[in-house]
């Protein structure tokens, strides 16, 4: 009877929708969009493989169903394709348009996130703030057990990439001493290139004292002669 009722999954691709009615009256109006699955022995669907078996495909980094374990390295793993059929153990699904009823356990709870924000724009985009608003105030912070005779204790995030004084000092800081660097250079190509036209005027004085000497003792060996 069961198995009667999945029908309506079978020969539908991972990012189809589904309407649920047909599982029963306290699925009238859910919509359903199938997000993925696992056969019986454990191996996943993936997307694109158009297919109801299983195939062996040559996977690296990038590609789902494999997460290479070196830098570049590819392997050939075994996945199931894309469509539903009835060898399927699990099927995941996502529900698209919620119907009339409540579903206990899936729909009646709402299960809040264990976490909040740690970044400080992401802060200020959930409470709407400014600059100019203090995003210290506004961590969401995590309730420890609390100890008998003992005061309630909070956990707290660590914000991330907030600008205090301290970051635009150092900041600052960095730039100036790109700039001595940059000043630096830049004195050091121009004693470099005093010391160079130094060099090379040394050379060309050589030369011509050399040539004269050369003339002059040609012009002494002509006279003697």
């Amino acid at each position: 009877n069961d198995d009667h009722k999945l029908r309506l999954f079978y020969e539908k691709r991972i990012g189809a929708e589904v309407e649920a009615e047909q599982l029963g009256d306290e699925w009238k109006g859910y919509l359903f969009r199938i997000a993925g699955g696992n056969d019986k022995q454990g191996f996943p669907m993936k997307q694109g493989v158009l297919t109801n078996t299983r195939v062996r495909l040559l996977l690296k980094k990038g590609h789902s169903c494999y997460r290479p374990r070196r830098t570049g390295e590819r392997k050939r793993k075994s996945v199931r394709g894309c469509i539903v059929d009835q060898n399927l153990s699990a099927l995941a699904l996502i529900v698209v348009r919620k119907g009339e009823g409540e579903i206990e356990g899936l729909t009646d709870v709402t299960v809040p996130r264990r976490l909040g924000p740690k970044r400080a724009s992401h802060i200020r985009k959930l409470f709407a703030l400014t600059k100019e608003d203090d995003v210290k105030k506004y961590i969401i912070k995590k309730p420890l057990p609390a100890k008998e005779g003992k005061k309630q204790r909070f956990q707290a995030p660590k914000i991330q990439r907030l600008v205090t004084p301290v970051v635009l000092q150092r900041k600052r800081h960095r730039l100036a001493l790109k700039k001595r660097r940059i000043e630096g250079r830049k004195e050091a190509e121009a004693e470099y290139a005093k010391l160079l036209a130094q060099r090379r005027r040394e050379e060309k004085l050589r030369r011509r004292t050399r040539t004269a000497s050369i003339r002059e003792s040609k012009s002494s060996i002509s006279s003697d002669k």
